[in-house]
């Protein structure tokens, strides 16, 4: 993404800023150019048709969960995320003016103060509400009749606008500190910062780290507590199972099978854990070989640094899959969020209890 306002070294050198460029012609200076097809036909297309699936399934998403009521801590924290999302989908259309080079020169400075900051501050908050959404499944696991009552769920509410809040504030020095004039056709990002806007990058990347390893860490704990939990439930059905076959058997009657709904329950919850892992961990990951490649204290050749600026930006692609992976995640888990989507639709309450199961999550 063009100018993210988030690096790992705290430099300011380069993480996506490309000069401004009249066709596919890098800067005449450049000694390591990422104009390639890669960069200008194939990002530009993919963005583009995550841009089209993208406002389809987030728009639809938000018109259905919009109309459901707050009365649990999962639908709150859902409602955030589909917010981020298509918040996050709107960007989508200024990276794809940004690597194709076809973008103006005033267009990719809205990029670098507006456009990538929006969406790493919705990437993150993002992160955040799935930390939540983890520990909440936990906790309806672990206590599965523990209500929801009305003081917690004021308490949860207030909590999602603490977060927009403070990441809003965290990102706008962002938008306020990088208002230098371009010193020619070929800049990067970090030039239109100034020098208070270059620390204040550095300061929010530190802040953005401890949220990413701290949510991954809550995710890997919950679901760890979650995997154990739901095998002694199911060692626990499969004895009953057992019991009750044998008692059957000897008295000439029909044997049961496992509850199968249950198991596809089961299998659901882990959803979450399965967009976490594929959207956000690749992408953390791959920016730590990327900015070492970027930073002067490290030496690579120009074909190194090309292939760690392609992995960055195949698993910022991976990233921004999270805009489309979420409604998954709404349907497989969230019943009131079927029920109103089928009943919209006009189809039948059961539709799909084959892969969704039938109890609420």
């Amino acid at each position: 993404m063009t100018c993210s306002f988030l690096i790992l070294d705290t430099n300011m050198e380069v993480n996506t800023f490309h000069p401004v460029l009249s066709g596919n012609h890098s800067h005449p200076n450049s000694s390591c150019s990422r104009d390639n097809a890669f960069k200008t036909v194939v990002l530009p297309v993919l963005y583009s048709l995550l841009f089209l699936v993208g406002m389809c399934l987030n728009c639809v998403a938000a018109w259905v969960m919009f109309r459901i009521p707050s009365r649990s801590h999962f639908i709150i924290y859902l409602k955030n995320i589909v917010a981020a999302d298509l918040i996050m989908t709107l960007t989508f259309p200024f990276k794809v003016l940004s690597d194709s080079n076809t973008a103006p020169t005033v267009l990719r400075i809205f990029v670098c103060r507006v456009s990538s900051v929006l969406f790493y501050l919705t990437m993150y908050i993002s992160i955040l509400f799935f930390g939540l959404i983890s520990i909440d499944r936990c906790r309806k696991t672990l206590k599965p009749f523990t209500g929801s009552h009305s003081g917690r769920l004021v308490w949860r509410k207030l909590l999602s606008g603490a977060i927009w809040a403070f990441l809003l504030t965290l990102c706008l020095p962002n938008v306020i500190l990088t208002h230098k004039t371009p010193p020619s056709r070929y800049f990067k990002c970090s030039d239109l910062k100034a020098e208070g806007g270059l620390y204040w990058h550095g300061l929010v990347n530190y802040v953005c780290q401890v949220i990413f390893w701290g949510n991954l860490l809550t995710v890997i704990i919950c679901y760890t507590l979650i995997s154990k939990e739901l095998y002694k439930s199911y060692s626990r059905t499969k004895s009953q199972n057992t019991v009750q076959n044998v008692s059957l058997t000897s008295s000439g009657g029909k044997t049961r099978k496992p509850h199968q709904s249950k198991r596809k329950i089961h299998v659901n919850v882990f959803l979450i854990l399965g967009v976490f892992f594929v959207c956000f961990v690749p992408f953390h990951f791959a920016r730590v070989p990327y900015t070492m490649s970027q930073t002067e204290r490290v030496t690579f050749d120009c074909s190194l640094k090309l292939f760690f600026f392609q992995l960055k930006e195949i698993t910022l692609f991976l990233s921004s899959m999270n805009s489309v992976l979420d409604p998954l995640i709404y349907f497989f888990l969230c019943r009131s969020f079927r029920t109103m989507l089928f009943q919209t639709l006009r189809l039948p309450s059961g539709t799909c209890s084959w892969a969704t199961g039938n109890r609420v999550i």
